[in-house]
C-alpha cells in the first residue's frame, strides 16, 4: 500500500507541535493532527468513484463551557479550562475518501463506533474491520461505488486501547479543585466459572475504587433478579484478580474466595473517584462531523480535503451506537455551535427503544439493559417515542424530538430493528404507549423498519455455546442498503421513503406474552420462552436527570413498562414488517429469541441479542415421525423450480418496495439456488 507523503507543515503536526489558536471562523476543531495517509485497497477503482484514501490521525477539539450549544453536557462546568476559557479534550479519527472528492457523491455518513470498533462497513458492505486497508476489508464496495466519504471518531472515553479501537481524552471533573467520588454500581455475571473477573466488559476502562480496602464497598449474589440478594462475608472477597496462582491486588477487578457460579447476579456496591466529562463525546461527534462538513481548514492552515465537498451529512450506528445516535438527537446535539445541521438524516440500527449512560457522572457508556443482564442500568427510560407521550405511572411527559425541534432541524430519522430487538430491547416502546396498551403516531420526520426474523447481529463472535438452539443466520443487510437509498433521495431530492413496516396492537401483529405463546407452533423439542425484556421504571433521583448525577445507588425500581413482541404465523415467523425472502418463503422458523443452557447458568432467561432458526422437516414422513405441526419443505415446494420462483417473486416485491437494491435480488436468488433437498423424496 502506498503511502501519501505530507508537507513540512502536517509532519510538525504529527510531532504535536500545535499552535493552540482559537479560530472563531469554523467549528470546535482546532487542530487535524494526521498520523497516516495511504491510498486505500492499493488503488483500487470503485465504479465511477475511482479510487480512495485513507486519513488517520487524532482532532483537537476546544469547547467553550458558556455555550448554550454546550449547556448540556454533564459536568462541563467542573473541567479545567485553557487560558481563553475553553476545555480541551482530543478523539482518534479515521477518514475514508474519494482521491478525487469532486467524484464522490457529496454525501458523507458517520459510523458511531461501538465499543470503539468501526461496525459500519460491515453493516453496508458486507465485510468490514477495525483497520480498513484491502479490498478484501471493503467487500462489496457499496459505500464506496455510492461515493460515500466515510468518517469514525472516537466518542467514549472509557474505551481501552488496542486492536485498532478509536479512544478519545476526555478531562476530568473537578470540584473546587478537589476529587470528585461517587457511588457506583457493577454487575457481573459470568459465563464460566473463574476465580476473578473485572468488573466491566466491552473493553471498557471502568472507574476503579478508591481503595483497595472494601470496607465501604458489598458484594451480593443472587441466582436471578426475581430471588433476595444475598450479601457476601467481607473475608470472603477483595479487590484484585488472580493470576498465575496467585492474588493481585486490583481496583477494577473483584477476586472471590470460592469462584464465580456461571449465570448467578453478582452486584457491586463501592466508591469511585475522578469522573470523566463523558458527555463531551456528543459534542465530539458534533463537532468532527461540522468540520469536515463546513471548515476549510484548521488553524495551522491544515485544508479540509472534504471542504466543499459534502453537501449533505448522514450517521448510523449498530447496537450501543444507534442508542448512542438516539441520544445525540435527544440532548439535542444535532446544530453546532453555529447553529447548522449537523446530520441530514440519522439511521440507528438495532438500538430498541433505547438511549445509554452516556452524559452522566460516572457514566457507564458500555452498559444496558435486558431480560436477564444489567437491570439496573437507566438505558430504557422515557420519553421513548417522536410524539409527545405522557407516563401515567409518574406524570412525565415529553419526546425524544423536543429538543432537537427547539435548537434547529431535526434529520430524517430510520429506526431499523430485528425480532431481537423485540424480546430483548424493548423496541416496541418506540411506536406504543408505556403501557403497551394502544399505537402512537410517528413524528414525520421518523420512519420504523422491522426485519421479521432477523437477529441483532449477522456475525462475530456471541458466544453461542451458552444458548439452547441453534443461531438465526437470516442476512439483514441488503436491507439497510436499500434504505440507505431511500433516506439519501428523502432528504436530497424530497422523495417520500417506503412506508414504516413495524407490527402494531391495532391489527394485532403486536402481543404480549402470553398471546405469543399461545400462537407459537408447537415445534417439537422446543421450549417457548416464558420471559422477556419488560424494562423496569428506575430511580435514580431527581439530579440524575438534571445534573447528572446519581443518588440512589442502585436506583430505587419501579414498575414495568408494557413492552410487546411481534405476533406470528403458523411457522412461528413473524407476520409484520420487512419479510425478507427467507421468511416470506420459509425454509425453517426464525425467531428473535434463545435460551440459556443450563450449564451456563440463568437457565430459561433469554439472551441478550441472539436469535434462533428451527428448520422445517425436509419430507411429510420426517414431519409426521417428528409431530411436527409446520408443513414439509417438499409438502411447500413440490419441485426447486417452485421454490426458487416464489423467492424470485418475494425478492422482486421487495425490490418494487424499494427495501432491495438490483444488486441484492440477484444474489439472494443465487444463495436460494444452491438449497437442494428434492432429492430426498
Amino acid at each position: 500500500m502506498k503511502s501519501i507523503r505530507r508537507n513540512a507543515a502536517v509532519t510538525v503536526v504529527i510531532l504535536g507541535l500545535f499552535v493552540w489558536a482559537a479560530c472563531p471562523g469554523h467549528a470546535e476543531v482546532v487542530s487535524v493532527q494526521i498520523d497516516q495517509r495511504q491510498v486505500f485497497a492499493d488503488g483500487h477503482a470503485f465504479g465511477e468513484t475511482g479510487p480512495y484514501e485513507r486519513i488517520q490521525g487524532r482532532l483537537h477539539f476546544e469547547v467553550d463551557p458558556e455555550h448554550a450549544a454546550n449547556d448540556r453536557i454533564i459536568d462541563l462546568h467542573l473541567a479545567p479550562r485553557n487560558e481563553r476559557g475553553r476545555v480541551e479534550f482530543w478523539s482518534d479519527f479515521d477518514l475514508l475518501i474519494p482521491v478525487d472528492p469532486q467524484k464522490g457523491n457529496g454525501r458523507l455518513v458517520k459510523g458511531i463506533n461501538n465499543r470503539g470498533n468501526k461496525l459500519m462497513l460491515g453493516a453496508f458492505n458486507n465485510r468490514g474491520g477495525n483497520n480498513p486497508q484491502s479490498l478484501a476489508d471493503a467487500g462489496n464496495g457499496f459505500l464506496m461505488r455510492q461515493g460515500y466519504a466515510i468518517l469514525w471518531c472516537g466518542w467514549n472515553g472509557d474505551v481501552l486501547p488496542g486492536g485498532n479501537r478509536l479512544v478519545m481524552g476526555l478531562p476530568i471533573a473537578k470540584q473546587d479543585g478537589q476529587t470528585i467520588t461517587g457511588r457506583m454500581y457493577a454487575e457481573i455475571i459470568v459465563d464460566n466459572p473463574v476465580q476473578s473477573q473485572p468488573f466491566y466488559w466491552g473493553n471498557s476502562d471502568i472507574y476503579p475504587s478508591v481503595s483497595l480496602d472494601n470496607a465501604d464497598a458489598t458484594l451480593t449474589v443472587r441466582p436471578n433478579r426475581s430471588e433476595p440478594a444475598i450479601e457476601i462475608p467481607r473475608d470472603r472477597w477483595s479487590f484484585g484478580r488472580w493470576e498465575q496462582d496467585k492474588l493481585v491486588a486490583d481496583p477494577r477487578h473483584v477476586y472471590l474466595k470460592d469462584g464465580f457460579r456461571p449465570g448467578w447476579i453478582y452486584e457491586l456496591i463501592y466508591t469511585a473517584k475522578n469522573p470523566r466529562v463523558t458527555g463531551l463525546g456528543f459534542a465530539a461527534v458534533r463537532d468532527a462531523v461540522s468540520f469536515f462538513r463546513y471548515a476549510a481548514e484548521d488553524s495551522h492552515g491544515w485544508a479540509n480535503p472534504l471542504a466543499d465537498a459534502i453537501e449533505y451529512a448522514y450517521v448510523f450506528g449498530i447496537s450501543q451506537s444507534g442508542r448512542f445516535i438516539h441520544h445525540y438527537i435527544y440532548e439535542g446535539f444535532n446544530t453546532d455551535s453555529h447553529g447548522r445541521a449537523v446530520f441530514d438524516g440519522a439511521m440507528p440500527h438495532v438500538a430498541g427503544a433505547g438511549k445509554g449512560s452516556f452524559n452522566h457522572r460516572f457514566a457507564q457508556t458500555t452498559r444496558y439493559t435486558s431480560q436477564f443482564e444489567e437491570n439496573l442500568y437507566p438505558t430504557d427510560v422515557f420519553p421513548f417515542t417522536s410524539v409527545p407521550q405522557t407516563d401515567p405511572e409518574t406524570g412525565e411527559e415529553g419526546d425524544m424530538l423536543r429538543r432537537a425541534r427547539a435548537r434547529g432541524p431535526v434529520p430524517k430519522i430510520f429506526f431499523t430493528q430485528t425480532s431481537a430487538e423485540y424480546w430483548s430491547r424493548s423496541a416496541s416502546l418506540l411506536h406504543t404507549d408505556v403501557a403497551g396498551k394502544v399505537d402512537l403516531p410517528l413524528d414525520p420526520d421518523v420512519r420504523i423498519y422491522f426485519i421479521s426474523g432477523a437477529q441483532h447481529v449477522v456475525s462475530g463472535s456471541t458466544s453461542p455455546g451458552i444458548y439452547q438452539y441453534p443461531r438465526n443466520i437470516l442476512d439483514h443487510r441488503p436491507v439497510l442498503r436499500a434504505l440507505l437509498v431511500a433516506l439519501d433521495r428523502w432528504v436530497s431530492r424530497g422523495e417520500q421513503p417506503p412506508p414504516s413496516a413495524y407490527p402494531e396492537i391495532a391489527d394485532g401483529t403486536l402481543v404480549d406474552l402470553p398471546s405469543y405463546r399461545s400462537i407459537f407452533p408447537a415445534i417439537p423439542d422446543v421450549e417457548t420462552p416464558q420471559v422477556m425484556n419488560q424494562p423496569r421504571r428506575l430511580d435514580a433521583g431527581q439530579r440524575y436527570w438534571t445534573e447528572g448525577i446519581a443518588d440512589h445507588v442502585p436506583p430505587i425500581v419501579g414498575a414495568p413498562y408494557g413492552a410487546l413482541v411481534p405476533a406470528v404465523d403458523g411457522d412461528g415467523n413473524a407476520i409484520a414488517g420487512i419479510r425478507l425472502p427467507e421468511i416470506e418463503v420459509p425454509l425453517a422458523t426464525y425467531t428473535g429469541w434463545n435460551l440459556r443452557a443450563a450449564a451456563h447458568g440463568g437457565e430459561g432467561m433469554l439472551s441478550r441479542f441472539i436469535g434462533a432458526y428451527f428448520h422445517f422437516p425436509v419430507t411429510d414422513d420426517e414431519r409426521a415421525d417428528a409431530g411436527d405441526p409446520r408443513p414439509s419443505i417438499l409438502e411447500r415446494y413440490p419441485t426447486k423450480q417452485d421454490y426458487l420462483d416464489q423467492v424470485a417473486r418475494a425478492a422482486r416485491e421487495l425490490r418494487d418496495r424499494r427495501l432491495l437494491l438490483d444488486e441484492d435480488v440477484q444474489a439472494i436468488q443465487q444463495r436460494a439456488s444452491s438449497a437442494n433437498f428434492w432429492d430426498r423424496r
